[in-house]
């Protein structure tokens, strides 16, 4: 196994990624294979090496990367760490101008991407016309690297077989080709086989892209000390082990994944299972046994859920059986709904352990692992972390009533990459402003809504649409429901609700709505208009896109008709409307 280079610290997590008593212990798997801690650093060297032939010094510079979850993106992550370099995940899911506007924001020097993927071409070129270096690196190539070449055999060594041939179809078709007139100059590779300096527990590890609900995404810049802040607090409230093996299913360009699910495996020399988010074989793999651990999005466990309650009885025993192996279920980057908490208890027989964070704090509250998990609820601060609930003016209230959730700790984020005025803006005193409303209720956290977001302002009062949604999703007519705050002349907002009819049935007649709401629910509380639709806007996380919801209200489609396409049934409210920017 690769040791520690002589060039200068590693990384906390690349430390015990390279500790020797894990080499032969399984790291990471897929579809395409599975490797041993010492096939996934024996990649990464290699990775590295490609990395550094094809741009120079990658040393404090960026590497972006593109790849499906799996071995191959696995690598080219600790690859860009050996490389000296901030790694910065593109999302798999992203039209073009979503990739581009990473791309112009986090200044690239370095962009890889498998050229299995249909947008990584187009990606590659956007990467080149903004002066940065493409690099088409397939995942058969890595896997290649990881059989062929002993990991503790130096970079020396291999290069020393001469050069190597053009790693993809552009990178030939690139050779001869003059650099774009804006590249910055080629920098010679470091001594040492083109391998810089491996990364200081201060160097930058990841910059990481919010999700842009209220406004332009940010790139979030996390260290590799607050990194191994974040695993450590996890780990010790979760009792990662290397016994541990997680069924991962969440996106890799998002702290969800990456982070908590992905970092935590690897730095307890834990396995890491990818799979599709596919419910049978979801069920299925866990009948056949050995995993332990689960982490999705709301949205899963939902479709998990009703899958379940769909499949013959025989088939729900037996998946009922293979869930109930597992010692660990998570759920977060959306608010639980609690009717789906019950669901999964009669499922699985599991209590879904709910928490919460941020892209900029890492995780920060959670539920127990043992003992009571309240539904609706996100438990305690994390160890290490500091949480406290402040009225407007910076005052801490007192228990029972709303406030703003301020976070600090070692796990913060560093800074807001290039933006040092929202970085400022973002913390009062040291304390990181999360804009989340919560109270707590007999000790535990429960989470209100977002500021300017899931928190309306009506008529003067100040409404949570996270709690009319909970109240709402107990309507027998309602599978999931959604609410949105359209401006008003009169009332500020007037609320508006999209909702999924249950199963089987028609949409149910606005009045009716409302009077049911009204007898559970203050009237301030209670939406004003109501369309049926086929599914709700969320994005990739799962959470509600509130801004597509209430242009829903103006005769549009909320620019998202294949999520939130609207069904024959109550026709909305007229009258003037705006959209409202902002999501949960």
């Amino acid at each position: 196994m690769t040791p520690p280079s002589p060039h200068g610290p590693s990384s906390p997590l690349l430390d015990r990624i390279r500790s020797p008593g894990r080499r032969s212990r399984p790291a990471v798997s897929g579809a395409d294979g599975a490797w041993t801690y010492e096939d996934l650093c024996a990649a990464a060297e290699s990775a590295a090496e490609r990395f550094g032939e094809a741009a120079g010094g990658l040393a404090s510079e960026r590497v972006a990367y593109l790849f499906p979850p799996g071995r191959a993106h696995v690598a080219a992550l600790l690859a860009a760490w050996n490389a000296g370099a901030t790694a910065v995940p593109l999302a798999l899911s992203h039209p073009l101008p979503e990739q581009e506007h990473v791309l112009d924001d986090a200044a690239p020097r370095l962009v890889v991407a498998d050229p299995a993927l249909p947008q990584a071409r187009a990606v590659a070129r956007a990467a080149e016309d903004r002066g940065a270096t493409a690099l088409l690196l397939s995942r058969d190539v890595l896997a290649t690297a990881a059989s062929a070449r002993p990991p503790h055999s130096s970079p020396d060594a291999a290069n020393a077989a001469g050069p190597r041939p053009p790693h993809s179809s552009l990178d030939a078709a690139n050779a001869g080709r003059p650099p774009p007139a804006d590249l910055p100059p080629r920098e010679e590779p470091p001594p040492g086989g083109g391998r810089p300096a491996p990364p200081s527990q201060a160097d930058d590890a990841l910059i990481v892209y919010t999700s842009g609900t209220t406004g332009r995404p940010k790139g979030v810049v996390v260290d590799h000390e607050r990194l191994a802040a974040q695993i450590r607090a996890l780990v010790r409230a979760w009792e990662w082990s290397a016994h541990d093996r997680i069924l991962h299913v969440l996106p890799l360009h998002h702290v969800h994944g990456l982070a908590v699910a992905l970092c935590c495996a690897l730095w307890s020399g834990a396995a890491c299972e990818f799979a599709r988010p596919r419910p049978e074989g979801i069920w299925e793999r866990w009948t056949s046994g050995g995993v332990s651990l689960f982490m999705a999005v709301p949205t899963v466990y939902a479709r998990l859920a009703r899958a379940w309650e769909e499949a013959p009885e025989a088939i729900r025993r037996r998946w009922s059986r293979g869930a109930a192996g597992l010692r660990l279920m998570v759920s977060g980057s959306a608010a639980l709904p609690v009717s789906l908490f019950e669901r999964w208890r009669v499922a699985t027989g599991h209590e879904l352990l709910e928490r919460y964070g941020m892209t900029e704090t890492g995780m920060t509250l959670s539920n127990p692992l043992a003992g009571q998990r309240r539904p609706g609820h996100v438990g305690h601060p994390l160890p290490g972390v500091e949480v406290r609930l402040v009225a407007p003016g910076g005052a801490v209230v007192a228990e029972g009533e709303a406030g703003e959730i301020e976070v600090r700790g070692a796990q913060v984020f560093a800074e807001y990459w290039r933006r040092p005025g929202a970085t400022a803006a973002a913390f009062r005193d040291g304390w990181f402003r999360t804009g989340d409303l919560a109270r707590v209720e007999g000790g535990s956290h429960r989470i209100l809504g977002r500021q300017g977001t899931d928190i309306l302002k009506t008529g003067g009062y100040r409404v949570s649409a996270l709690e009319v949604e909970e109240t709402y999703r107990t309507h027998p007519d309602v599978r999931d429901i959604a609410v949105a705050g359209v401006p008003d002349p009169e009332w500020g907002h007037r609320l508006c609700a999209a909702y999924v009819p249950a199963e089987g049935l028609p949409p149910a007649a606005p009045d009716d709505l409302r009077a049911w709401g009204k007898a559970r629910l203050a009237p301030y509380k209670v939406p004003r208009a109501f369309a049926a639709v086929d599914r709700l806007p969320r994005n990739a996380m799962g959470k509600t896109l509130r801004r597509d919801v209430a242009l829903l209200f103006e005769g549009g489609t909320g620019g998202t008709g294949r999520d939130a396409s609207p069904r024959t049934g109550p026709d909305p409210a007229p009258g003037p409307a705006a959209a409202k920017a902002g999501a949960s």
